[in-house]
């Protein structure tokens, strides 16, 4: 056999090296791999990346905010309120008792004609 030039074994040894820090990773990987489901890595990641831009805006707003959080709490309030308007009017109603509970209603809470009863001439 003739003998190899030095660089060749260099690079062979280099090869090696590279190969054993490759097989290295993806044993951890495995190893890493088994002791977490992926759908439980992803739902991690996904919840720690909402929760911490949320945190984010947070921090960003409130800086913003400064000596107005008063106006950003009624804003806030007024919000809350915008969308808890129909059940808020039902409970209201409840309370209230109206006396027209005879009349028929559609969908939107708006009075229909009321039917005409049997004794009646129309």
């Amino acid at each position: 056999m003739n003998r190899l030039p030095q660089r060749f074994i260099e690079d062979r040894a280099l090869r090696d090296a590279a190969r054993a820090v490759l097989v290295d990773d993806v044993e951890r990987l495995r190893e890493s791999l088994s002791e977490q489901s992926i759908t439980s890595r992803v739902s991690s990641g996904v919840t720690s990346t909402v929760s911490q831009r949320i945190r984010t805006g947070a921090d960003d707003l409130i800086k913003q905010v400064g000596d107005q959080k008063g106006w950003v709490a009624l804003l806030v309030g007024v919000i809350v309120l915008w969308f808890t308007r129909g059940p808020i009017l039902d409970w209201l109603d409840e309370i209230v008792g109206s006396d027209d509970e005879d009349l028929a209603r559609d969908d939107d809470g708006n009075t229909l004609a009321s039917p005409a009863t049997e004794g009646d001439p129309e």
